[in-house]
């Protein structure tokens, strides 16, 4: 099991519509490709304009294999030209659980 953790660092003043895209676009056709959604987190305190996703994953191969079929579908290469100009900087990591994690 591995989590991803998306880090979005969003243009100042777009965080709104960044947000209704993600509701109204992207996050539907994410749930039915990928792993198990944990979460969706903007900041309150430290660095502003970050939104943060979290999923789950069987493995490295079960996430490029899925992230692979989603890249494939055209509607989600609608919701990434409707968020063209919207992310600033983006950071991924992939998180591995230590033998103390409840999560396995």
């Amino acid at each position: 099991m591995i989590l991803e953790e998306r880090d979005y660092h969003i243009v100042p003043g777009r965080m709104g519509d960044f947000l209704n895209a993600y509701e109204t676009l992207g996050l539907d056709i994410q749930k039915r490709f990928l792993g198990t959604f944990i979460g969706h987190f903007v900041t309150e305190i430290g660095e502003l304009n970050h939104v943060v996703a979290l999923w789950r994953y069987d493995s490295m191969a079960d996430r490029e294999a899925r992230r692979a079929l989603m890249l494939a579908h055209p509607p989600w290469l609608d919701y990434l030209a409707a968020i063209k100009g919207m992310i600033q900087s983006q950071q991924t990591r992939i998180l591995a659980p230590t033998a103390l994690s409840p999560m396995r």
